[in-house]
């Protein structure tokens, strides 16, 4: 079955459906996946710029680490 055929029987499923609860199961397994989809790419996103930094020597060694959050608590 296509992704077509699929989605035309899925619209016409929702519409025929009456029962609010599994209309709102469907809309959060929809909305789940989205947000998934779109949190992955983030992380995907953050990582890449952590390479990039490391890479570049953009990074701390655990003296700096334990430095900057000393000044952090003492504020």
């Amino acid at each position: 079955m296509s992704a077509t055929a699929i989605k035309i029987e899925l619209k016409e499923l929702i519409e025929k459906e009456r029962d609010l609860s599994i209309l709102k199961a469907i809309k959060a397994l929809l909305r789940k996946t989205t947000l998934d989809t779109i949190l992955r790419e983030k992380l995907s996103q953050r990582a890449m710029r952590s390479e990039e930094d490391i890479k570049s020597g953009r990074v701390l060694n655990r003296k700096e680490i334990i430095h900057q959050t000393d000044k952090l608590i003492k504020k």
